[in-house]
Parts: C-alpha cells; structure tokens; sequence
C-alpha cells in the first residue's frame, strides 16, 4: 500500500472535519467498542466510506473510525480492526495507523482481547503489554523498500507510556497485571502444545492480532501502548478451551474497566 492511499485517505477524512493534531490514537478490539460511546462532539464515518480502509469481517469489530473528545483531549477512536487471518496480509491496518500519523497522531493505544498463560490474570483481568514474541511467520513490512523497513523493536511498547497505563490503573482502583503478548496469525486457536511452547519461549498472553499494528505504528514513529483484556485461560492452562463466543462475552463484561483506564490514560497524556 503506497503512500499516496495514505494521503488520500487523510484528504477525505479531513474533508469530513477530522482536522489534527490528536492527542491519541486508540484501537479496539474484539467486543471492546465501547470507549467510543464516551467521546464528546463525536463524529465517525464507517471504514467502507474512506478509500483504502479494510472492511473488518470479524463479529465484535465496529469498523468505524471516531473523532472527538475524551478526558478533555483530542482522540480519533478506531472501533475494530482488519486482522492478518482474514486476506493474508499482514499490513491490513497500514493506511489507518499511517492517516493516524498524518493527521498529528503521537500515542497510539492498542486493545486486545487475549488468552493468559498467567493463573493470576484470569479471565476479565487487564494486562499491559511489555514486548511480544511473533510466532505468526508474518510482517506487515514485507515488501516495503528502503532503510525505513528495518524498523527497531527494542522499547517498542513505549515505557513511559506503559508507566501512564499504571497510574491511570492506580487512579481507578484497577488491577493491571503486565506481560508479555505471543502473536499467532489464527483463526483457529492454538493447541495445549503451541500454548506450552509459547509458555517456555516467555509469553504470558497469546492472540491474533496487535503486533503487525506495533511493527507498523513504529515504522511511523508512533509511540506505542497496549492492553490486553483476558477473556479465557489459553488452551491447556486449567480449564482453558477458548471459544469466538466466550471471547466476544467476556470482553463485553470488561470493556467497562477498559474503557475507565482509557479515559484516565489519555487525560494523563
């Protein structure tokens, strides 16, 4: 995808009064769409309406991109996303999280719903992520040419970032655990093996998605933070046995605590 569908993607959202700079871009996942009820002089348009955005076809994915206001700051809200698994290609969200950029973007806040390796962190729980292990064999940089494509990865969960996400927690009297995030590129769910591959090489969550999103947000020069909303023990850890269904309830049950740490991330910003 070339620079120039970022572009036009850019002209006709501003087109559409999303003018820039925002404090924040933030990503929701599966179920999790509820941060975009909050926002103050809200406007959206849907995905299909601005050129080069992907169509999510996954349940739990809005797939509608919002301006406006939260905790006072200035935030565009993207209410799900394209995932690897459904085309193969593993750069989906490269224009969104690049109009993101050229609209003055800085923060990006991705979402998630995960399976915890983590006993502690069961479902419901909220975990931040540290770093991630990409076990997909996939790169949304594929393809890309220049120096730019070889992106650095160390820090790519920005610190200071992910020190905010644990004041904010702190603020709203919610448990934040934090861990490490395994990506496999789905749609099946992973095996007890897989999981207890991924449990020696040091994951604490697993999931489908986020890390093509960090890979890309880094080659824009976004800092980055992310949050994981546990919805099942992975397969294999006590009586773990995730479900698409089991996913989109118990994500549904968390998304207000999700959506109160939001809001006092970004007005910490």
């Amino acid at each position: 995808m070339s620079d120039g569908s970022i572009a036009i993607a850019t002209e006709s959202l501003q087109s559409r009064g999303f003018a820039g700079p925002y404090d924040a871009a933030i990503v929701t996942g599966t179920g999790l769409g509820l941060i975009a009820g909050r926002l103050e002089r809200g406007v959206a348009v849907p995905y299909a309406d601005i050129p080069g955005f992907p169509s999510p076809g996954v349940t739990g994915h809005g797939g509608r991109l919002h301006s406006g206001l939260l905790g006072g700051r200035r935030v565009l809200v993207f209410e799900g996303r394209a995932h690897a698994y459904e085309s193969g290609n593993a750069s989906v969200m490269k224009v969104p999280l690049g109009v993101a950029r050229a609209l003055g973007t800085t923060v990006l806040l991705l979402s998630n719903a995960a399976g915890s390796l983590m006993p502690q962190a069961g479902p419901g729980s909220l975990v931040a992520l540290s770093d991630h292990i990409n076990l997909s064999g996939l790169n949304p940089l594929i393809g890309e040419t220049g120096d730019a494509r070889f992106v650095p990865m160390v820090g790519a969960y920005d610190a200071a970032a992910r020190e905010t996400l644990h004041e904010a927690a702190r603020s709203c009297g919610i448990s934040l655990h934090e861990g490490v995030y395994a990506w496999f590129s789905g749609p099946s769910f992973e095996t007890p093996a897989e999981i207890r591959m991924a449990g020696r090489l040091g994951a604490d969550l697993v999931g489908m998605s986020t890390v093509p999103e960090v890979i890309l947000a880094r080659f824009f020069g976004l800092r980055v933070a992310a949050i994981s909303v546990v919805t099942n023990l992975a397969a294999g850890i006590g009586d773990g046995d995730p479900h698409h269904d089991e996913t989109k309830r118990a994500a549904a049950a968390a998304a207000s605590d999700l959506a109160r740490l939001i809001d006092a991330f970004v007005a910490r910003l």
